[in-house]
């Protein structure tokens, strides 16, 4: 079997018409017939029903047609590994990240990347760490910016950052205006929280599960602006990063004089799994100690 063997029947299969695909394929129609002919051949079946030019895949059609487009695909992938190899400054870099970090941290990492490597194009996702992780796992992604590191066997990881959080608290509220507050000053006040498996809420709960309390949740959100919005308009206080980019009118920051307060946010990779160079360039600028990024 050839190559354009493969490609001249998914596009005959495609269009159920030999003269068209022809045309498509910029070859004489003659031509086309004998090289489907001689394919089922070689198969020892008949792939299409036909009906003068008009043709349809019959089961034996379908069932090829299946495996024939995953194989090209697979080609196509190791023909642009090959490309990748011989030019690392072209390619894409697939990157899954969580949504609290897209407001300020990513941005800032994409685009001092791509100060360095103008030619390289990512394709960007955002998700939970449960989403991100599945990603990973299933070769959906080859990065992904997460906080705090998931600890599984067999993925890598790489700090990039770290940052506290600080409570935040409607103007005018009872906590307002202090130096700095403990987590027992928040027992019984509504919390503003972020929604199940985000990094940020996992790892603030074991902050308040040291304390031995659970906050008084009132509304759960799901990104740090929204957060803010509903503490701005008085139906509660939040644990929120200073460095995150929020600024909104009706809010305070209080310190937070807590013992675990420091979160880190890293770079998260599949240990054996093939990265492009492209995704090497990436990872290796972002653990670079000289960015200076904050969350």
């Amino acid at each position: 079997m050839e190559w354009n063997q493969m490609e001249y029947f998914l596009t005959v299969a495609r269009l159920q018409h030999v003269t068209r695909a022809a045309e498509v394929l910029s070859i004489t129609q003659p031509a086309l017939s004998h090289s489907i002919a001689k394919l089922e051949e070689e198969l020892g079946v008949q792939l299409f029903e036909r009906s003068g030019r008009n043709v349809q895949l019959n089961r034996y059609g379908e069932l090829f047609a299946h495996r024939v487009e995953r194989a090209l695909q697979e080609i196509e992938k190791g023909k642009q590994e090959v490309e990748e190899l011989t030019n690392p400054e072209s390619g894409v870099v697939s990157l899954a990240f969580l949504n609290v970090l897209g407001t300020r941290l990513v941005p800032m990492l994409v685009r001092s990347f791509r100060e360095r490597h103008p030619g390289i194009r990512f394709e960007l996702n955002q998700g939970t760490c449960e989403d991100n992780l599945k990603r990973l796992a299933a070769g959906g992604c080859d990065l992904i910016v997460s906080a705090p590191r998931c600890g599984e066997d067999g993925i890598a990881w790489g700090p990039i950052t770290d940052f506290k959080v600080d409570l935040v608290v409607p103007a005018g509220h009872p906590l307002s205006g202090r130096d700095s507050v403990t987590l027992g000053a928040l027992a019984g006040e509504p919390f503003i929280g972020l929604k199940n498996q985000c990094g940020l809420r996992l790892a603030m709960d074991r902050m308040f599960g040291k304390w031995g309390f659970d906050p008084l949740v009132a509304y759960e959100a799901e990104d740090l602006p929204t957060v803010a919005g509903f503490i701005s308009a008085g139906l509660g206080i939040s644990l929120l990063p200073r460095t995150a980019g929020v600024k909104l009118e009706g809010i305070e920051w209080v310190k937070l004089d807590a013992e675990d307060n420091e979160f880190e946010v890293g770079l998260e990779w599949k240990e054996k799994r093939y990265l492009s160079p492209a995704a090497r360039l990436f990872r290796d600028h972002v653990l670079e100690k000289n960015l200076a990024l904050r969350f």
